[in-house]
């Protein structure tokens, strides 16, 4: 098989790339192209042999991109416009602009790519951005399918819910085999119906729970306990890292912290199945960033938060100690994210870097079966 000619637009620290390799699909990337300083010095000592481009795609002329003659694209534009958290801007939103130049570009080429797969967060299925783009991949003469998938369908206890679109042009033979495959190799991905918003699993059952601490329902409880019950996913342990106790020291949440957020903590243990979706601004903030590890299995959650507004807060200090809560090390996160072994950062960047990069990214387990899928 012919390898292909890659093309990743928004490469960041290289997910496409080592999705790609994990692909096992024969492919050559032959431009990576981003404007973030510190990924690029972490995606070329990655792919020291991958040509890169620190240049604004909107600022490449159409000339350049016909010379590279590639095959396929893979692209994770910016999610900042679509996050249900942010303002929303859409197409409105300055850093839409490369998109909607990628957009303009794309029936103009001399030769269209023969595939094409974008990533976003939840939200852009129902943006004006994903309106143009299905109507450009349709007037191109594309066969798209478009899906909203998390790493727990492909066995990783870590929540992160995106949106993907896998698009093949229709002179391209894909089997409605390969189409079915995707219930198969993805069991939780849902289909999107673009005359609905997409559901993602059911409502978990009524019931009770003998501790409600934190800011959460008796429902986010249950779902929890569900989680951790699904014998699909794999332990949290299986990701983890063996530390020496003077490097978990280095991540365990001071007593400030215990104090002022240990409402808004998601605390995991090694043996759950469960970790919610890591952001970049983990080990910096904590509410909705990522959850943090109990690393001492002797002293229950529900011990520590029985009566826990009752307390003094030397009390509470103490009863928190005990659970020896810390952060997820970098390497860990990147292993939840399906990073290989072999992705490594630089010496020079530091671990809050680390981790922005690595909130920005995406699973690459999940994009390279979706690559599979792509390429059937």
């Amino acid at each position: 098989m012919e390898a292909l000619r890659v093309l990743e637009l928004y490469c960041g620290i290289g997910g496409m790339h080592l999705a790609l390799k994990e692909s096992g699909i024969p492919a050559q990337v032959v431009a990576a192209i981003d404007i973030n300083t510190t990924a690029n010095l972490i995606y070329k000592h990655n792919f020291p042999d991958t040509p890169l481009w620190n240049k604004t795609i909107e600022g490449i002329p159409l000339e350049d991109f016909d010379k590279l003659s590639f095959d396929a694209i893979l692209m994770s534009p910016p999610c900042q416009p679509f996050t249900r958290i942010g303002l929303q801007g859409d197409i409105s939103d300055p850093r839409t602009k490369s998109f909607l130049y990628i957009l303009d570009l794309l029936p103009r080429l001399l030769k269209l790519p023969r595939l094409i797969l974008l990533e976003n967060v939840k939200g852009f299925e129902t943006s004006s951005a994903r309106g143009r783009l299905v109507k450009v991949l349709t007037e191109c003469g594309y066969f798209f399918q478009e899906l909203m998938v998390s790493p727990t369908s492909v066995g990783i206890p870590n929540s992160r819910l995106r949106y993907f679109l896998i698009a093949k042009l229709s002179s391209d033979s894909w089997p409605t085999a390969a189409i079915a495959k995707i219930s198969d190799v993805l069991s939780q991905s849902v289909e999107i119906n673009p005359s609905k918003q997409p559901v993602v699993g059911a409502p978990c059952p009524q019931g009770a729970h003998p501790v409600l601490y934190k800011v959460e329902t008796t429902l986010d409880v249950q779902r929890k306990s569900e989680q951790n019950k699904d014998l699909s996913v794999r332990c949290i342990h299986e990701f983890l890292e063996p530390l020496m106790e003077e490097h978990i020291s280095q991540y365990l949440l001071s007593p400030k912290t215990l104090l002022r957020y240990a409402l808004l903590l998601d605390i995991v243990q090694p043996t759950c199945r469960r970790s919610i979706c890591f952001t970049k601004n983990y080990g910096r903030y904590i509410e909705g960033t990522g959850s943090v590890l109990q690393c001492c299995p002797d002293n229950t959650i529900d011990a520590a938060f029985t009566g826990f507004d009752q307390c003094s807060d030397e009390e509470k200090l103490q009863r928190l100690s005990k659970l020896q809560l810390r952060y997820f090390t970098p390497r860990e996160v990147s292993n939840l994210m399906g990073f290989p072994p072999s992705f490594n950062f630089p010496k020079q960047i530091s671990k809050i870097q680390q981790y922005r990069v690595l909130g920005n990214s995406l699973n690459v387990v999940v994009v390279s079966k979706l690559l599979q899928l792509l390429g059937s």
